[in-house]
């Protein structure tokens, strides 16, 4: 087979990147946010591990294991924030209505 000038072979191997690929989102303040503040059933901590799983994967060039754990620490994230709010929301219905009562508490 001839080439001509402007064409060059192209092996089965060969790969060609996107320079305008989206970064990996490691979602690392959420989690440190979720640690320190929102903590619920270590769910904070947990999101915590796999965000650094996923920055390290993405240091070393493992992509689609960086996206992974990138996925799971957003999930993590999502119910971690929801059950603290929830946990939250019921505590300021509780002293609304008079069942736990703070103030006395307090003296």
């Amino acid at each position: 087979m001839e080439y001509r000038g402007d064409q060059m072979p192209m092996s089965p191997r060969t790969v060609q990147v996107a320079s305008g690929a989206l970064p990996v989102r490691d979602h690392l303040p959420w989690s440190i946010f979720n640690l320190l503040y929102m903590n619920i059933c270590c769910l904070g901590f947990t999101a915590m591990v796999f965000s650094v799983k996923s920055r390290d994967r993405k240091v070393v060039g493992d992509i689609e294991g960086a996206q992974h754990y990138g996925s799971t620490a957003r999930s993590l994230n999502i119910a971690a924030t929801l059950l603290s709010i929830i946990v939250f929301i019921i505590f300021i219905g509780l002293v609304a209505t008079g069942t736990i009562s703070v103030m006395r508490s307090l003296k």
